[in-house]
């Protein structure tokens, strides 16, 4: 017997691993590491969040509450949705997971866009499934182009809104659209890992075609805005028949007490995520500006990122040295389709500042 003979399952060894963002520099001429690479909240989480977390380690030996009652409960009470209908994943990549697990399989395909998050199309293959992309327009999702793209085969389509790494959003309209369009065995989901940065009022990040459709779901997370990305907690929200069909194949115990403990302080403490979206509001304005003084090309951005493109990938990996020099790690962005392009994490005041003028001396000439 020899290793050909024990084969993973079909589409496995053609997933390319998840490349995370950088957390550190090496050789940098700086102390401090200013990390703007991987969008997390630079103000970290909720104090409350922090002594929920501290809490949860006096129960260390308990299993958690598999059923995250208390948490959906919390998601229910301020997002305005069904708890019974919520359910809870590590971060919400497991929800990706689960939902190309339930229904892609060999021979489905699952649909998402040019520039759509890499964990799409790793999902779909860890599946069997075969991934398919539709093109974008302007780096901004194409409900005509993702219509066109359907076959009998599809039976996931993915749209991140607003998206990442491009920032760009489509109006609630165009994803009614899309969900009216899609074939009958096809599900949309809705990944709104970024919905809670978005200024306008009217946003409701899928919600009303999830209570209106049986066919439309959401993804969102606990890593962005709420400055948990360390201890992985995301949810999922959608019709019944879909949220029965997903729990049948989470584990048991699939968050942490203390994942879900601190999730729940801080989807609570609604005075401090809107002082965290306001902030970021401010300096992804500011940020924006201050690129597009420099001739950068910048999309307007609905996120708490900004994609700034370069005039070649020589420039863009020649700023991002300058940048990791002075402890800046910002993200190569080529795998997803931009090797002119870096993503810049929104950072506080001092990120925001620093990563500027060292975007304006790498362009100037200056060095470290």
């Amino acid at each position: 017997m020899t290793h050909s003979t024990i084969r993973p399952q079909p589409g496995i060894l053609d997933i390319s691993p998840y490349v995370a963002g950088e957390s550190s520099v090496e050789g940098s001429a700086r102390n401090r590491i200013i990390k703007l690479s991987s969008n997390e909240n630079p103000y970290g989480p909720s104090p409350k969040a922090v002594v929920a977390f501290r809490a949860a380690g006096e129960a260390l030996a308990s299993y958690p509450d598999s059923g995250h009652g208390a948490l959906r409960a919390a998601i229910g009470q301020v997002h305005g949705v069904d708890p019974a209908r919520v359910i809870c994943g590590a971060g919400s990549d497991e929800i990706i997971a689960f939902l190309c697990q339930v229904y892609a399989g060999v021979g489905d395909e699952v649909l998402y866009t040019e520039h759509g998050f890499s964990m799409y199309r790793i999902s779909a293959l860890a599946a069997g499934a075969v991934p398919v992309v539709a093109p974008e327009v302007e780096r901004t999702t194409d409900v005509d182009a993702l219509l066109a793209a359907c076959t009998d085969k599809t039976r996931l389509v993915f749209i991140a809104n607003p998206n990442n790494p491009t920032g760009t959003m489509i109006s609630g309209e165009e994803v009614a659209r899309l969900a009216e369009g899609l074939p009958e065995q096809a599900l949309l989901v809705l990944d709104g890992a970024y919905a809670e940065f978005v200024e306008d009022e009217a946003f409701d990040a899928g919600l009303a075609l999830v209570e209106s459709r049986d066919n439309v779901v959401m993804t969102r997370t606990f890593s962005k805005i709420y400055g948990l990305g360390g201890l992985r907690v995301g949810w999922g929200y959608g019709p019944e028949h879909v949220i029965d069909a997903l729990n049948r194949v989470r584990g048991p115990f699939n968050v942490s007490a203390a994942g879900l403990a601190a999730a729940e302080a801080a989807v609570l403490d609604v005075e401090y995520t809107a002082k965290c979206k306001a902030l970021n509001t401010q300096w992804r304005v500011w940020l924006e500006e201050k690129l597009r003084d420099m001739g950068l090309a910048v999309d307007e951005s609905f996120g708490n990122f900004v994609l700034a493109r370069f005039a070649s990938a020589e420039q863009a990996l020649m700023v991002d040295d300058v940048l990791r020099s002075r402890g800046l790690i910002v993200r190569q962005v080529a795998g997803y389709g931009f090797p002119e392009g870096l993503r810049i994490t929104v950072g506080d005041e001092i990120g925001c500042r620093q990563v500027v003028q060292g975007i304006r001396d790498a362009l100037e000439g200056g060095d470290a």
